[in-house]
C-alpha cells in the first residue's frame, strides 16, 4: 500500500477512531488481508514499538465499511480493492450489477412480507371472534 506524504502518525486506536470502527474490526480486516499490517516502529518516550497508520489506511478502511454498507461481502470487497489498482471498470460494474440484482430480490421479498403483514393486521383489527390472525400465522409458519 502506498503511504501518503510523511510518516504515518496514527496508532491502531487512532485509525479505528478515524474510520468509526473498533480496534478489533481493524485487526479482523488485517487478518483477512483487506488492510495492511505495518511494521512496528520505535516510539519515542514509550519504550515500545508501535504500529503507525496514515491517512491512506483510513481511506481504505472507510472504503471497506462503505462497501459493506452497500451489501458487498468481504470477498467481493477484496476483489473491488484489487480492481481499484487495475482500473478494471468492467468487473467493478459487474459486481455492482450483481449487488443491485440481489438488493432488488431482497426488496421484493420485503415488499411481499409487508403486504402479508398489512393484511394480517387488518384482519386482526376487524373485531372478528377467535384467535388473532397474526399470531396464528406465525404459529403455522414453515420458517
Amino acid at each position: 500500500m502506498v503511504r501518503s506524504q510523511g510518516l504515518p502518525q496514527m496508532t491502531i486506536a487512532g485509525l479505528a477512531r478515524g474510520a468509526g470502527v473498533g480496534v478489533e474490526t481493524v485487526r479482523y480486516y488485517q487478518r483477512r488481508g483487506l488492510l495492511e499490517t505495518p511494521e512496528r516502529l520505535s516510539s519515542t518516550g514509550h519504550g515500545g514499538r508501535l504500529r503507525r497508520y496514515g491517512v491512506e489506511d483510513v481511506r481504505r478502511l472507510r472504503f471497506i465499511r462503505s462497501a459493506q454498507a452497500a451489501g458487498f461481502t468481504l470477498a467481493q470487497i477484496e476483489e473491488l480493492l484489487a480492481l481499484d489498482a487495475t482500473d478494471d471498470r468492467t468487473r467493478a460494474r459487474e459486481l455492482a450489477s450483481e449487488r443491485i440484482a440481489a438488493l432488488d430480490a431482497k426488496i421484493e421479498e420485503l415488499e411481499q412480507a409487508r403486504a402479508s403483514l398489512r393484511q394480517l393486521a387488518q384482519q386482526c383489527g376487524s373485531g372478528a371472534a377467535g384467535p388473532c390472525p397474526i399470531l396464528t400465522s406465525f404459529e403455522q409458519s414453515d420458517n
